[in-house]
């Protein structure tokens, strides 16, 4: 039998409402992601508004994943206790389904902040992986995270604010600070400059149930690893080595020299990605820090999982 193809102008229109089903579904899940809806207010009007065609038609992965704080993970791991299909879509889900999916969002929704676990993550990786800019990311968009301010005797770059990308220190007074033994890990880093991490910060917020995140570099998370046993080690990885290489060049903060010294430092600490908890691929700032935060509460299980 000869197959019918529908008119051009029947094609256009086809396409121009799967663009618009699209965008729809995107500004649902973009309200959900900036905290304008809640992922429970999505489910009520799938359910009970014939015109929310953008709730139903967004499958349940997706809402989700716009959900603050959930990263692929913890969201895999979800829908397999609600023995909910990663193909499903929300006005599709049957009525145990339903249930079971409103009972643990309503149940993560209101567990009071004082509940929750706090934890003490450590984010390295080699230097232009993005460290800075996914920690960043997470100050701003997940107030409840505690970001460790690093002191640093290296210069401010163009933009960095004293107190809160860095304590820019002087020698001397760096010198004090690890004499007093308040640096919780401390390290020269590049044959340059020295990093750290004042401790007492970090003691007082994990003592007042905060989960803290500290950005440092490969030699201050093997201290810390010491120090403090039951901290969670994530180690940052660029999605290519080509696009690693890429981010360094592109920022331009270094010159060539310097640019290929810190790239041979850079595949000797991606040697030692294994001695961490988990890895985490920077691909996209925004996923990569859905992750570590997911991270904040939960214990390591299995050895080395990558993630993203």
């Amino acid at each position: 039998m000869e197959r019918m193809t529908p008119p051009a102008v029947d094609r256009v229109a086809a396409s121009r409402a799967a663009v618009a089903a699209r965008r729809a579904r995107a500004a649902v899940k973009h309200a959900v992601a900036t905290r304008e809806r809640n992922a429970g207010d999505v489910l009520d009007a799938a359910w009970a508004d014939p015109a929310a065609r953008a709730e139903a038609s967004l499958r349940v992965r997706e809402l989700l994943l716009s959900v603050p704080s959930l990263g692929p993970t913890r969201v895999a791991k979800t829908m397999a206790e609600l023995r909910i299909a990663d193909s499903k879509r929300v006005g599709g889900l049957g009525l145990r389904q339903r249930h079971r999916l409103r009972e643990w969002l309503a149940e993560r929704e209101n567990q009071p902040a004082a509940t929750r676990p706090s934890r003490l993550v450590v984010l390295a990786g080699p230097t232009a992986v993005g460290k800075g800019t996914v920690s960043t990311y997470i100050r701003e968009n997940h107030p409840d995270v505690h970001l460790s301010v690093s002191a640093t005797t290296r210069a401010p770059r163009p933009g960095e604010v004293h107190g809160v990308n860095y304590f820019f220190l002087r020698d001397d007074e760096f010198d004090r600070l690890v004499a007093e033994d308040e640096m919780l890990e401390w390290a020269t880093v590049h044959n340059a400059f020295r990093y750290g991490t004042p401790r007492q910060p970090v003691e007082e917020a994990l003592a007042a149930g905060r989960s803290v995140l500290l950005e440092i570099d490969l030699q201050g998370a093997r201290q810390v690893r010491r120090a403090m046993p039951e901290a969670v080690l994530v180690f940052l990885l660029p999605p290519t080595w080509d696009e690693l290489v890429r981010r360094l060049i592109g920022r331009g903060t270094e010159g060539p020299a310097e640019q290929q010294r810190r790239l041979a430092t850079a595949r000797v600490e991606l040697a030692a990605q294994d001695e961490f908890d988990y890895r985490v691929v920077n691909g996209d700032v925004s996923q990569a820090a859905s992750e570590v935060v997911d991270l904040m509460g939960s214990r390591p299980s299995d050895p080395s999982p990558t993630l993203g």
